[in-house]
């Protein structure tokens, strides 16, 4: 039974004039039968009642019943310039007609047009584009080639990090339910996470966001107690699980999978010197924070005022389509060239074309500048809600990467219970929003949507969160 409130819900879904074609495929029941006996039962599904999405239209998802919803995980931060982009559809459909896939082996067009492109959009010297096909596989290249250039083998790591479910990733993904009871992290060392929320550290000046935690500050102009203190932690790593010299350092310019958790500004700046120190690499990964979704600069290092040694990027590279790539220096890329490498897909002339297309597309529709204007403009929104109810403990993030994390109160900071969260996601996905967690706990809503959302859609979530919030109030009460 519908939980039935006194709560109404004050916003309209923002319109939208694109028709759904009409779903004929097979019935509801028969796809969750095909799910359960045919799809591997790893593939996570949320919601009590699994959703089946039928078509998208740019920040719009439609189900088999041709209800529509606001999408505000973009497929897990991966459609960055909307659903079905006309530009990057119509340059998709001319490639398939044109050619397929010949592997790199050989040259064609798209391959190189693609190549110079997004090199042009990385500062010198990272100018070398290694194409693969998912994150993983990226990250999975950028440690081995840091292995390799160095060589040496440690490479660090943040507790709470994501780069990818391969076995050779799971070293450095610090986020428990993702690991798996096989040999994994030889050489891989982990460092405390500089968390300015939930860590021992932090206070109101520490991250480079529109929004501050609520805890106080008492640092003096110009000092961060906290960085300091987390440099320390990170110096402690250095001195006692790593030999003397490292492969390297691996990191998110902010977390994703952990819930948008972002560190104390200059404390990337002076991690950076002490790997190089050791004769480490250092490693940017943008998967998620990368192609303007922050808002302010168009990779996620760059708010941080650091040059790393290798960036490794997908998802948003290409809106949906499955392609990633790694971008480092000509020297760091000579160490893969002692031996044989290829990735027989990576580089594909359609995933090339498709590059090619969302990056045109984040600039005519200027893409980056609308994730901070319309992400400031949701943070500061989202802030004042933080305000009025005790269980948002924090609301952070840049741009279109958004965290909130929920807890029982602000003064435990206590993650809130997995069963009261779900009943607030599934309230707002029953309402019209779809929204993604994240934390260790599962504890934070992520908001990462395509990147051409719009002010009206942000008062919509903005007001469906509001109402979701206060049913669960009522509930509590």
């Amino acid at each position: 039974q519908k939980w039935k409130s006194s709560v109404s819900l004050q916003a309209k879904m923002p319109p939208c004039d694109f028709v759904p074609e009409k779903y004929q495929s097979y019935t509801y029941d028969h796809m969750l039968e095909i799910r359960k006996r045919n799809v591997a039962p790893t593939l996570l599904m949320v919601y009590k009642k699994p959703l089946l999405l039928h078509q998208g239209h740019m920040q719009w998802l439609f189900d088999y019943e041709g209800r529509r919803y606001l999408d505000l995980f973009a497929g897990i931060a991966t459609v960055s310039v909307g659903h079905c982009h006309p530009k990057v559809t119509a340059a998709a459909q001319a490639q398939l007609a044109r050619l397929w896939h010949t592997s790199s082996i050989y040259m064609h067009p798209p391959i190189q047009e693609y190549a110079e492109k997004l090199a042009s959009l990385l500062p010198d010297p990272l100018k070398v584009v290694f194409l693969t096909n998912s994150g993983s596989e990226a990250n999975d290249l950028a440690v081995f080639l840091a292995r390799l250039y160095t060589r040496n083998f440690d490479i660090i790591c943040f507790r709470g990090a994501y780069h990818g479910g391969s076995p050779y990733m799971l070293g450095v993904t610090s986020v428990g339910y993702y690991k798996h009871g096989v040999a994994n992290g030889f050489g891989c060392a982990t460092t405390m996470l500089p968390d300015v929320f939930r860590g021992p550290w932090g206070g109101s000046h520490c991250r480079d966001s529109p929004v501050q935690t609520i805890r106080k500050c008492s640092c003096s102009e110009g000092v961060c107690h906290a960085k300091d203190q987390y440099i320390e932690q990170f110096k402690e790593t250095l001195n006692t699980s790593v030999p003397k010299t490292i492969a390297g350092f691996i990191v998110e310019p902010i977390q994703g999978v952990n819930g948008t958790v972002q560190y104390p500004k200059d404390f990337l700046k002076e991690a950076f010197q002490l790997v190089r120190e050791r004769g480490g690499l250092c490693i940017s990964d943008e998967v998620q924070t990368g192609f303007g979704r922050t808002g302010s600069h168009f990779w996620g290092f760059q708010s941080h005022d650091v040059l790393p040694d290798i960036v490794t990027m997908a998802k948003g590279i290409g809106n949906g389509f499955p392609m990633a790539a790694v971008v480092t220096t000509k020297e760091i890329a000579s160490a893969l060239a002692q031996n044989l490498h290829i990735n027989t897909f990576g580089g594909n002339a359609v995933a090339c074309v498709v590059g090619a297309a969302v990056l045109d597309a984040i600039e005519e529709d200027a893409l980056q500048q609308n994730s901070e204007e319309v992400g400031t403009y949701m943070l500061l929104e989202l802030a004042k809600l933080r305000e009025k109810f005790e269980i948002v403990g924090d609301v952070r993030g840049k741009g279109l990467m958004i965290g909130i994390e929920m807890v029982t109160n602000k003064g435990s900071r206590h993650p809130l219970p997995d069963e009261e969260i779900s009943q607030i996601w599934e309230d707002c996905k029953d309402m019209g929003i779809l929204l993604g967690r994240g934390g260790l706990f599962r504890q934070t809503f992520r908001i990462k949507p395509p990147m051409c959302i719009t002010r009206k859609d942000v008062d919509f979530a903005v007001e469906v969160f509001r109402t979701a919030l206060e049913r669960h109030m009522e509930r509590a009460a």
